[in-house]
């Protein structure tokens, strides 16, 4: 196995940026799992509509954090280990969501995002994700999937 790139390293490696670029920061990482952060802009553009004088943060961008976390950064780390990245230059997809919502997600709210491998194979990923308040309660959970695709 290669070694394994840096939390820092993953979070460069992301082929998002912002405004949808949804990780601050990668706080654990390792071949099993992820723990990611990431603040809700209080004056991100979005809240003007969902929902004036009470906004809350849209489920599709829960489920988007979610995703980059236990899908795409998770990805990004077990491509490099497993030197699939290198053989071939490899872009990391979300490919399917089963989700179940608990709670909201408030503008300026940080979370935190913790993803457990349930497979890796043939660059195929499924994670068990979960969104947390920084409070910790939880506003999402579900089974994430994403595949590394040749760029």
């Amino acid at each position: 196995m290669d070694e394994p790139l840096s939390p820092a390293e993953v979070l460069a490696a992301m082929p998002h940026r912002e405004p949808f670029l949804f990780l601050d920061e990668i706080v654990e990482l390792d071949d099993d799992h992820i723990v990611a952060a990431y603040r809700f802009r209080a004056d991100a553009d979005f809240y003007r509509g969902h929902f004036p004088g009470n906004p809350i943060t849209p489920g599709v961008l829960l489920v988007e954090a979610m995703a980059q976390a236990g899908v795409v950064a998770q990805g990004i780390y077990l491509l490099g280990r497993a030197g699939l990245a290198v053989q071939s230059p490899l872009l990391m997809l979300f490919t399917d969501a089963a989700v179940e919502f608990s709670g909201i997600v408030r503008p300026g709210e940080r979370v935190i995002i913790q993803g457990r491998k349930t497979l890796f194979r043939h660059r195929m990923l499924r994670s068990q994700v979960e969104l947390c308040r920084e409070n910790g309660e939880v506003a999402c959970h579900g089974t994430l999937s994403g595949m590394g695709i040749r760029q």
